[in-house]
């Protein structure tokens, strides 16, 4: 690497995660967590974020607990958390919410060609 090149870190380089645990789980239950997450997309205007991936893990695949979860890429961590606490803050069917964030930076970065 030539020292004339930086490693360019993402404001995106951000993870956060959303950890719903839910009392039950079926169709009425997944439908309700959809709208409810498409309501967070549609209010995050302002936010910088990017939308990782959503899915449901059902009890007994990895624990005892149904956990719903919700990953953005996101730099602004404290408008991103206001406004999911808004849109879930009186869902009945969750026990807990919890929150996880993850920074990563870049240490190497190395660009190259394959010969084909």
């Amino acid at each position: 690497m030539s020292k004339s090149s930086e490693l360019i870190q993402s404001e995106h380089n951000c993870n956060v995660a959303f950890y719903v645990q839910l009392k039950e789980y079926n169709d009425k239950a997944r439908e309700e967590i959809e709208k409810r997450l498409n309501e967070v997309f549609f209010f995050s205007r302002g936010v910088d974020w990017k939308f990782d991936s959503f899915g449901i893990e059902k009890a007994g695949e990895r624990k005892t607990d149904i956990l719903c979860y919700f990953i953005f890429r996101n730099a602004e961590v404290e408008k991103l958390k206001k406004l999911f606490i808004q849109e879930f803050k009186d869902y009945d069917n969750a026990v807990k919410i919890s929150c996880s964030v993850a920074k990563y930076q870049k240490i190497c970065e190395e660009f190259f060609e394959l010969d084909i």
